[in-house]
């Protein structure tokens, strides 16, 4: 059984260990000022992020998942960008994954959003296995500038 919710100052330290392995997974290094500015940014209610704690029945963060609303243009809703999603290698395929998507996916029609989307790397085959049972992979093609 997992339980999702609002990630809280007591999760730094759990956050953390789960944070580096995503960073690791995605073969990434970031600056410890950016991580930390991503910790504050989720725990203010101006930060502009959201976050959520998957937790097993032991109390232990397992999961997360960083997120974020913009106005759409094509509806007078909100959209959510689902921009971080990870759960701990040793708890997958214990729910925790579906359960966050889920849980902003019942928000989101609770809360008359327009839709929640994500993006994730093509040879992410474990994360796409479940993506594909919860979402529809669309026909876009993601560009970026750098700066």
């Amino acid at each position: 059984m997992i339980e999702i919710r609002p990630l809280c100052p007591a999760d730094k330290p759990d956050w953390l260990l789960l944070w580096q392995g995503y960073l690791d997974f995605y073969k990434t290094m970031l600056a410890p000022e950016v991580t930390e500015n991503t910790w504050a940014r989720l725990l203010s209610p101006t930060g502009g992020l959201e976050g959520l704690a998957g937790v097993d029945e032991a109390g232990t963060l397992v999961g997360f998942a960083h997120y974020l609303l913009h106005p759409g243009t094509w509806d007078t809703g909100h959209v959510c960008y689902l921009e971080d999603l990870f759960v701990a290698p040793d708890a997958r395929n214990l729910g925790a994954g579906h359960a966050l998507i889920e849980h902003l996916a019942m928000t989101g029609r609770a809360s008359g959003w327009q839709r929640v989307y994500w993006q994730t790397a093509q040879n992410n085959k474990t994360a796409r296995r479940l993506y594909d049972k919860l979402a529809t992979q669309t026909d876009w093609v993601r560009y970026e500038i750098e700066l």
